[in-house]
């Protein structure tokens, strides 16, 4: 059964706006999206890795803001110390394959160690975090956070901001700005 078969059977079996579900999906896109931008060409590559660097930026965010900060507090602190180090070091890679662009011979080359990258951090969050926050939380709590995420995640930035990811308090002092400038960067793109 491939790694997004098997997300999308894990959140089938929680409540809708459960938060480990909302993540299970985003888990099976992120996945999906890797391999279509692993198997395409000109502009389907560049459009999956688009939607890729928004759906990984915004995710990633979320993640940091709302997820992290209640696993820590329910018994993860080392975990989420970790995964906050994993996606600031994410954060830098997608910002560089970004600036290198899709057609770029070096994006060819770091794309593949980028995704394993990703792959593992997914499965580190699987295995580690989302039971842990299914034995210590109730459905309540984890639908309350499905909610905060969703919140989280419709002003997070859309482009990678190493700077400030993997830490909450410069993603709280710097997500409005960088949020604005992303939206209206991707605005002009599509112009």
């Amino acid at each position: 059964m491939s790694h997004v078969t098997e997300a999308l059977k894990k959140a089938s079996e929680l409540p809708e706006g459960d938060v480990v579900r909302i993540l299970l999906h985003q888990h099976a896109g992120i996945r999906q999206l890797c391999a279509t931008v692993g198997n395409s060409e000109g502009p389907a590559k560049r459009q999956a890795f688009d939607d890729l660097r928004v759906l990984l930026a915004v995710h990633e965010t979320a993640e940091e803001l709302v997820v992290h900060p209640v696993a820590s507090v329910h018994g993860g602190e080392t975990l989420t110390k970790a995964l906050n180090a994993d996606e600031k070091e994410a954060s830098e890679m997608l910002a560089r394959l970004e600036e290198v662009g899709v057609d770029s011979p070096e994006f060819d080359e770091s794309f593949p160690i980028f995704q394993i990258a990703v792959e593992q951090h997914a499965e580190e969050e699987e295995r580690v975090e989302f039971p842990l926050l299914l034995a210590r939380l109730d459905e309540t709590a984890r639908h309350t956070m499905g909610k905060r995420l969703t919140a989280a995640e419709m002003v997070a930035p859309t482009h990678p901001h190493p700077g400030a990811a993997g830490s909450v308090p410069k993603q709280l002092a710097t997500m409005p700005f960088h949020s604005i400038v992303d939206r209206v960067k991707d605005a002009l793109s599509r112009s």
